[in-house]
């Protein structure tokens, strides 16, 4: 058999490994084992391996021959294995790897739990340092403004701004459509139908318009920024600009937060104009309330501050959803699998800390009266 010389006696069969097992012979090694282990019969308790007789090896090999003696315990045999102290030092060496990543999947719920914990922290030294060098990138821009790349910046507006408003006004009609409907329901039973206007126009441009148009850009802007970046990572292209002594935030990251910190809070204006569109045509379709009569109440009960106390929100959102987009995409390792990753985890990310912003801006707003 090639590869291995048998030696049979009553009670033992001796096995003598010879040649190169090496990562070039890997396949003929296979078939040779396999084939062994396939017929070995059980007529004998113990089974003896010589591989002192091997003229090169490698870690591929000693893996084999790791491999060969599970397969015969597994058969309940005794194996016994000799060495040279060459081999036993490396098989020594593979053990001690394999036992210890066993010993990382037994790992249980602490472990988990630490390990866990431990990469939050990394992730958040990570952030708190890739939001450091966004600051410190945005005022040398702001020192020297020809770093400033303008045709970058209404590239990104015109992409992440108008093209996303024909789904910013539909979905923001849509809301006040639903809003409507639910609160002249609840309302009409108590005979105060009127004071559905007031719960449109409040609701949706403090809260609902810019709400819906924050995570609509988020789920389509943080997504592609995250890709773009990543493959811009992959192919290498970042570092080519660092080579060539350009700053990535310049070119990448900056005039993405500018492009959102201008786009945004005009988004908010058409979504709030929009929200309130859809309100008033349910409040027409299921109260009988006139178009005329809603625009006058609107009047009356809608100052000026709710629409900038919602659009003061814009620059905010447009600013933790461009780092959050940009940051997962200079976190793309050289693999597409993660691409797809850092896109999922951007868009999750950018939306929570949307709706822990928006939650944070209405506990100020509470707390001074506004």
């Amino acid at each position: 058999m090639e590869f291995l010389t048998l030696e049979e006696s009553p009670n033992q069969l001796k096995i003598r490994a010879v040649g190169s097992w090496n990562l070039e012979q890997i396949k003929r090694l296979k078939a040779t084992l396999l084939s062994f282990v396939q017929t070995v019969n059980r007529k004998r308790e113990t089974i003896f391996i010589d591989f002192t007789s091997v003229e090169e090896f490698d870690t591929a090999g000693m893996i084999l021959l790791l491999e060969l003696r599970e397969a015969l315990l597994a058969k309940r045999f005794e194996v016994e294995l000799k060495l040279t102290p060459k081999q036993q030092k490396m098989l020594s060496l593979i053990k001690i790897d394999t036992t210890s990543q066993n010993n990382i999947k037994k790992r249980g719920f602490f472990y988990r739990f630490g390990r866990g914990g431990v990469e939050f922290f990394i992730s958040l030294a990570e952030i708190f340092e890739f939001v450091g060098r966004f600051f410190v990138a945005l005022l040398r821009m702001l020192a020297h403004p020809y770093f400033f790349r303008p045709k970058e910046t209404f590239y990104h507006i015109q992409k992440s701004g108008i093209d996303a408003l024909f789904i910013i006004v539909l979905t923001s009609i849509l809301v006040g459509l639903v809003v409507a409907y639910q609160s002249i329901v609840q309302l009409s039973q108590f005979g105060a139908d009127i004071f559905v206007v007031d719960a449109i126009g409040i609701s949706i441009t403090r809260e609902l318009g810019p709400m819906i148009t924050a995570i609509v850009i988020a789920g389509r802007s943080a997504s592609s920024y995250t890709a773009e970046i990543g493959s811009m990572k992959i192919t290498e292209e970042i570092n080519a600009m660092k080579t060539m002594g350009f700053d990535p935030f310049y070119f990448l990251v900056i005039p993405r937060v500018v492009a959102l910190v201008i786009s945004l809070p005009l988004a908010i204006f058409l979504a709030d104009i929009a929200g309130i569109l859809g309100g008033m045509i349910a409040t027409n379709l299921e109260g009988g309330v006139s178009f005329y009569f809603f625009m006058d109440r609107l009047h009356e009960v809608l100052d000026v501050s709710h629409y900038i106390l919602g659009i003061i929100k814009g620059p905010f959102f447009a600013i933790l959803i461009a780092l959050t987009g940009t940051f997962h995409g200079f976190r793309v390792t050289n693999d597409t699998e993660s691409i797809g990753i850092e896109t999922t985890a951007s868009v999750v990310h950018a939306i929570f800390l949307v709706i822990v912003c928006d939650a944070i801006f209405s506990i100020i707003y509470t707390e001074l009266g506004l």
